[in-house]
């Protein structure tokens, strides 16, 4: 059989590309390496508890917000989504505690309380938010051949953006001290990357009643119900080309599986690899990806808790030692800040059975681990995985005095283990380093040098939930057109 579309790789770019363009009426079909679809959206289970490894919370999905109407057209707003707390995110830096509060105007105000003297910067600012939010599907509008504003953004400095609007060094570690869920880089951050990892959660932020694989089974399940099929275990080892077109992949599994379209949810650099005769992709395109930087990684500590000791809370906690938020996972020395997440509980109780420490980790942390394999890694591994486990414990104590009390055990990961898992080079959490220097180099086009394969996914634009499902709306725009994909993003007519 041949296929229309044949998409390489199962994480949430795949699976939405896959759902969108079979709910078109194309024939897909979805080939993955692992056992089981989904990517860093995978959860996997201890002891009957559920830990995510990916996913902690998403922005936008109230009704005419940002990632409303695209997660209707997915048939993910069914899910047990909860609300966060207006004041959904909390910075303690030192021995201050600030709070991030829910919609652009109660944003402003409530820092403005605490900095009367740059509330013309903070409305400066929430301005700037709302014009990302309005403009990021721009390139989508058919209407428009050069989304100004759009690129204007990613050629501005994240960094020189905050320090030219705000006096006041602290405000603009606060203002970053949510960015966890993204790489800070003073040299190279652009703007827009820094918008669009804020703006949408200042919209509404929202926790799922459940682990990852929620989302992650209902687009499987939708892509089967339109006719989709999601093969596993088959790894892509080639892709054929001929007449400088791509024409069927070959699999570990012993198959080989013809499509007319091929797209490619796996790193940039790895899918030129796949293709290892090529008329069309040329050398210089390849050291192009090959030579790319990757943004750092994450170090996790899953904590497991004892029962009734500590009530779940509805926002997210991030806590910093000092106000170096842009610079101090690049120190040396005891770790200096982390995000502290919790899942909503499942059993109706109001305690708390598991939580999650996150905080970057570069790739140098691990590098001498380079060529071992999970669970052969040796002593010394996993002596630094208690070590830097042990300083989350003692840095999340600011904000859960006798913490350490709690636990009953725990597990970790670093970005060796996302590298294995996951094949991302680096171990890396957000694909590509963006450059606001260099927008036209590092910002990937959805299209290759061969006609029929595309790239999807969080290496070609931006990353995280809200991210990958833009940069996937972008790709199926390639393939459909610009008019289907306008038509979900803003409703005009049914599809």
């Amino acid at each position: 059989m041949k296929y229309d579309v044949i998409i390489i790789g199962s994480g949430l770019g795949g699976l939405e590309c896959a759902h969108i363009l079979s709910q078109a009426g194309m024939s897909v079909l979805l080939l993955e390496r692992g056992t089981q679809a989904g990517g860093c959206l995978l959860s996997y289970k201890r002891h009957g508890i559920a830990f995510d490894t990916g996913f902690h919370y998403v922005g936008g999905l109230d009704e005419g917000q940002s990632l409303h109407l695209a997660f209707r057209h997915l048939g993910l707003l069914h899910l047990p989504w909860q609300r966060l707390d207006p004041h959904f995110d909390r910075v303690t830096i030192g021995e201050r505690t600030f709070a991030f509060a829910e919609g652009y105007d109660m944003f402003a105000k409530t820092l403005a309380a605490d900095f009367p003297t740059e509330r013309d910067g903070l409305n400066k600012y929430v301005n700037m938010l709302k014009q990302a939010e309005k403009h990021q599907f721009d390139a989508l509008n058919p209407q428009i051949s050069k989304p100004s504003q759009f690129f204007n953004l990613f050629e501005t400095s994240a960094y020189h953006y905050l320090t030219e609007t705000f006096h006041d060094p602290l405000l603009i570690n606060i203002l970053s001290g949510t960015s966890l869920k993204m790489e800070l880089r003073k040299e190279s951050l652009p703007l827009f990357t820094f918008a669009h990892g804020n703006s949408s959660f200042i919209e509404s932020s929202w926790r799922l009643k459940g682990d990852g694989s929620l989302i992650v089974n209902s687009l499987v399940n939708d892509i089967r119900k339109y006719g989709g099929k999601i093969i596993c275990n088959a790894e892509v080892q080639e892709l054929v080309e001929k007449n400088g077109k791509l024409v069927y992949a070959i699999c570990s599994n012993g198959e080989t599986y013809e499509g007319s379209i091929f797209i490619s949810n796996v790193h940039p650099a790895a899918t030129c690899n796949l293709v290892k005769q090529s008329d069309r992709m040329k050398k210089i395109y390849r050291n192009r990806l090959a030579s790319m930087e990757n943004t750092f990684g994450m170090f996790t500590v899953s904590l497991c808790l004892k029962g009734q000791s500590l009530k779940y809370f509805n926002w997210n906690q991030y806590v910093y030692k000092q106000p170096n938020v842009w610079t101090f996972y690049l120190e040396d020395g005891p770790v200096n800040g982390i995000l502290i997440s919790c899942r909503i509980p499942e059993d109706g109780s109001e305690y708390l059975q598991q939580l999650d420490l996150l905080t970057p980790m570069t790739w140098d942390k691990c590098e001498q681990w380079n060529h071992t394999k999970v669970g052969c890694r040796g002593n010394e591994y996993k002596a630094m995985k208690k070590r830097v486990a042990d300083e989350c414990i003692t840095l999340a104590e600011k904000f859960i005095p006798g913490l350490r009390d709690m636990i009953t055990g725990y597990y970790t990961s670093t970005p060796l283990t996302y590298r294995d898992y996951t094949l991302t080079p680096e171990g890396s959490a957000y694909g590509l380093r963006k450059d606001y220097r260099d927008p036209v180099i590092t910002l990937l086009s959805p299209r290759t040098p061969i006609s029929n394969l595309y790239l999807t996914g969080q290496n070609l634009m931006l990353h995280g939930l809200h991210g990958v499902t833009m940069t996937t709306l972008f790709t199926c725009a390639e393939i459909l057109g610009k008019e289907h994909i306008w038509n979900i993003v803003k409703n005009q007519k049914e599809i």
